[in-house]
């Protein structure tokens, strides 16, 4: 921990109130523990109580200042709820990091997809990652503050079986800088974190646990990364960690990809 302190910083976000949501598990926790290492108070959002007690057990190794609070990002009022409470308690919400909710439909090609299957891999894949941001609004006007929210570099390259998900990140991504333009006036920062295939979060779990058309797909493209590894959950924390800390206090309506150079394309 003595090593990451010195990295960190641990007073950079001290008296700071960072929710993330989709927090018990992959990029989520790993960018609650940078927050925390940092001295932010952190309060982690995910559905499971169980998955909860333990990213709590997780985070109880670097700061005293963490809960969990339950609630699914995908239902607006569940996730309003969770919201209010952190305003409630901590009278603000000053870093919101949008970590969403897995989708249900793993990439497909889009002509073995049902009408019901788009619907669903859409909203599944959009709505969980601007629902948080709405509903953190009050209490991110109170001192101002960063939001951060994570969506997928196949908005910005296109892939094949990744229509859809490409469409619900390309939508993040155009809220980013459309929101940072709007909520400028209450000086709250807007920014995103574009992900690839990363080690580490249970995606990469369900990818590879069984023969299927996105494994095939994947393991291409973990066979293309010019470091030969792709990048893991702690990379794309540090790049969230930068974008929630002052060290960005200029930089907003942005998406910065953590892709391992495995492409460069897009907008």
């Amino acid at each position: 921990m003595a090593d990451n302190e010195a990295k960190a910083g641990t007073t950079e976000l001290t008296g700071k109130v960072a929710l993330i949501t989709g927090a018990t598990s992959g990029v989520g926790l790993v960018s609650a523990l940078r927050l925390a290492e940092r001295g932010a108070t952190v309060v982690v959002n995910g559905r499971s109580a169980e998955r909860g007690a333990e990213a709590l057990r997780r985070l109880g190794e670097v700061t005293d200042r963490a809960e969990f609070v339950a609630g699914d990002c995908a239902d607006y009022d569940s996730i309003a709820g969770v919201a209010s409470r952190v305003v409630d308690e901590h009278g603000a919400i000053d870093l919101l990091i949008s970590a969403g909710a897995p989708g249900g439909q793993g990439p497909t090609p889009f002509a073995e997809m049902t009408g019901e299957q788009l619907s669903q891999a859409f909203a599944s894949r959009f709505f969980p990652r601007v629902f948080p941001v709405h509903a953190a609004l009050p209490g991110l006007r109170v001192r101002g503050g960063a939001v951060v929210m994570l969506t997928t570099d196949a908005a910005r390259t296109a892939t094949g079986g990744e229509s859809i998900m490409g469409a619900a990140g390309a939508g993040v991504i155009s809220m980013t800088k459309t929101l940072a333009k709007e909520l400028a006036r209450w000086k709250i920062r807007v920014n995103s974190v574009a992900m690839t295939i990363t080690a580490g979060t249970p995606s990469w779990d369900r990818i590879f646990a069984t023969e299927s058309f996105q494994r095939r797909l994947f393991e291409k493209a973990v066979a293309r990364f010019p470091w030969g590894a792709p990048p893991d959950a702690g990379d794309v924390a540090d790049a969230v960690a930068f974008l929630a800390s002052g060290a960005a206090g200029q930089v907003t309506g942005q998406t910065l990809s953590v892709n391992g150079g495995l492409s460069f394309g897009g907008w």
